[in-house]
């Protein structure tokens, strides 16, 4: 799990992608607010979503794995649902697990 959040965050950081990080271990909001946004269908069969999940305000965008492969095929900025040119800020929340 936290390859793939240092992968992520990389990503954004080097594309200068504005970007808010949530923690959902450390905070029960955080990890009550995931729940209630991944959609069901995303959901694993048992337990709560792993993080990565990646959110554009509100609005699920997926996990690592759709997020590696809209990377492989570059098309991260239609993947986190961007239309401004890279470095604009924008609303896309991570939520992390921090140790």
């Amino acid at each position: 799990i936290k390859k793939q959040q240092q992968d992520v965050l990389g990503f954004l950081e080097a594309n200068k992608i504005e970007f808010e990080e949530k923690d959902i271990a450390a905070n029960e909001e955080n990890r009550k607010w995931m729940r209630e946004n991944v959609p069901e269908d995303r959901r694993p069969a048992s337990g709560n979503p792993l993080p990565p999940r990646l959110f554009n305000d509100s609005r699920y965008l997926g996990d690592y794995e759709a997020f590696f492969e809209a990377r492989e095929n570059n098309a991260v900025y239609a993947f986190l649902g961007l239309t401004a040119p890279p470095g604009s800020k924008v609303g896309v929340y991570i939520l992390t697990v921090n140790n």
